[in-house]
């Protein structure tokens, strides 16, 4: 009896966190902030969204891959780089589904390739950022901005987004050969390679920080505003979350996944839609943990106030 009462005070307390009740929750304790969290989740259908993101994401990633495959003959850049590069970064099954795409937009250069690419990519992505948006704005259980306003902010971040995977696929890649440009048309010394070696790994994460922390800032539609220093906890989450996502998940898929035996052809689409789907599930939890912190920080200013002497 013993046994089962101890059962029983054990499931009731998972269910205390899992499960709780709002209007008990005291935020300021860590139990409290990590229940407040788990509601927020909840709310807005956390993997219910980043399966929509991942559908909204998936649409857009051959578009956006081939505008910019597109774009190396009209640059002079060396395919072979970029294949090299996704090779390293992308799991087999997932670089094997992309190649034979790539090459082939490569082999036939077509112009109207390119409308197509941006026309794909900003419509496709754009769906995908509406739904984060309107994650974030009920993850502070606020409503959206007006129809026109909500869809230029998200055709913005959109652009934003799109520039920033453009930047961090070009730097590693030709970071060398447009460092050499920059030193020899400015004449700096070689000692700047080093310099110039760091940064151009450093940057893609960064402007990745960035966009997410003002797509934190700007979309959720709270009164008052937040401030930009708010945001940054949950947009130091999402990137290094997402940089640990991608890296580790190729590296497990690569080493000990073989989804290719037990799905065949289609084994590198599964793979793709498990990455956009973690993906945007990281990203919209990274909005969740900064409405739980403003939470707290506003009980404790609460707190302090009601605790000040009144003259």
């Amino acid at each position: 009896m013993e046994e089962k009462g101890e059962l029983k005070e054990k499931i009731s307390l998972v269910k205390s966190y899992v499960s709780p009740d709002r209007s008990q929750i005291d935020i300021l304790t860590t139990k409290g902030f990590i229940q407040d969290l788990i509601y927020r989740t909840k709310n807005v259908d956390m993997s219910g969204m980043g399966a929509q993101l991942a559908y909204f994401f998936l649409l857009s990633f051959f578009p956006m891959l081939i505008f910019m495959v597109t774009l190396l003959p009209y640059l002079n850049l060396e395919q072979g780089q970029i294949f090299d590069f996704l090779s390293d970064v992308m799991p087999e099954e997932v670089y094997g589904l992309i190649e034979t795409t790539l090459t082939d937009v490569l082999n036939n250069q077509n112009g109207g390739l390119l409308s197509i690419g941006i026309i794909g990519t900003l419509w496709s992505a754009s769906r995908g950022v509406d739904a984060l948006m309107k994650s974030l704005n009920r993850a502070y259980d606020v409503e959206g901005r007006a129809g026109f306003l909500n869809r230029l902010w998200s055709l913005v971040f959109t652009i934003a987004l799109v520039a920033v995977i453009l930047i961090a696929l070009v730097f590693p890649v030709f970071g060398q050969q447009i460092g050499n440009i920059v030193f020899g048309y400015l004449g700096v010394e070689e000692s700047f390679a080093n310099v110039w070696t760091f940064v151009r790994w450093i940057t893609p994460p960064t402007l990745i920080f960035i966009v997410i922390s003002v797509m934190y800032w700007i979309v959720p539609n709270t009164d008052p505003r937040l401030t930009m220093f708010s945001v940054i906890p949950g947009a130091v989450f999402a990137t290094l979350g997402w940089l640990v996502l991608t890296y580790g998940f190729s590296f497990y898929i690569n080493n000990f996944g073989n989804y290719s035996s037990t799905y065949g052809s289609i084994g590198g689409v599964i793979i793709l839609m498990l990455w956009l789907y973690f993906t945007g599930m990281i990203i919209i939890l990274g909005g969740l943990l900064n409405a739980s912190f403003q939470k707290r920080q506003l009980a404790k200013e609460s707190k302090k106030q009601a605790k000040s002497p009144i003259f």
